[in-house]
């Protein structure tokens, strides 16, 4: 009932996730990112307090793999997860338990990983990494969101998708991107693309805002000198 790439920029060092699920708000639990140290998804049967320690343990200086074998280890439900992690140095790494719901896959290559539950085809994930490879020119939420829009066309889950999530985590502890559709009964990852499309213009702007206002741009609305 998930699919999910999370990559890495290796010219930048942008971390991000993209992600889509049929449940709502998949954005609220799934998603995991943080500068300077790798981005996560958790999936499945999520338990969303595995990605702040699966980050936490690279922060530490473990390879993605070491961090998932570390939490992975006598980690009471662990069958029910599904995980995925790409570290600083652009290694990938995921874990996928014995009760992973209904057809599943992963795709593991250097600075991405893809993996889904429930879905049509277990080649999905592979489509999603191999689009990722692709598209190295463009910026980290673009190349996550290609990577996702290929994957619904690839076959998707084996239901329809209702929500869908894009971070980005590039020089700062907040996010760079944080997009969200909790609930859309039709195309929520047609609908991530279209707050990314608005989003992509201001983003530069709203970043300097916090860094430096005094610097800044306008807001150019009613009442904003």
């Amino acid at each position: 009932m998930t699919f999910s790439i999370a990559g890495r920029c290796a010219k930048s060092g942008a971390f991000g996730v993209a992600i889509t699920t049929s449940s709502i708000a998949v954005g609220a639990r799934c998603p995991h990112a943080r500068a300077g140290v790798g981005a996560v998804a958790t999936q499945n049967i999520t338990d969303p307090d595995l990605g702040p320690r699966l980050l936490d343990l690279m922060s530490q200086g473990l390879t993605a793999r070491q961090a998932i074998d570390s939490i992975t280890q006598d980690r009471p439900h662990i069958e029910f997860r599904q995980l995925t992690a790409v570290d600083v140095k652009g290694n990938s790494a995921s874990w996928s338990g014995k009760n992973i719901l209904g057809t599943h896959g992963v795709s593991e290559k250097p600075d991405c990983v893809a993996a889904g539950n429930l879905l049509k085809s277990a080649k999905l994930p592979e489509v999603m990494t191999e689009t990722f490879a692709a598209n190295a020119g463009e910026h980290l939420a673009e190349r996550l969101l290609r990577s996702l829009e290929a994957g619904l066309a690839s076959g998707g889950e084996e239901g329809p998708v209702h929500s869908a999530a894009l971070i980005v985590y590039h020089e700062q502890a907040f996010p760079l991107v944080s997009l969200r559709v909790d609930w859309d009964d039709e195309n929520p990852i047609a609908k991530l693309r279209k707050l990314w499309t608005d989003y992509k213009p201001q983003m530069g702007a709203y970043q300097q805002r916090a860094i430096d206002p005094t610097a800044a741009p306008s807001y150019g609305v009613p009442g904003d000198p």
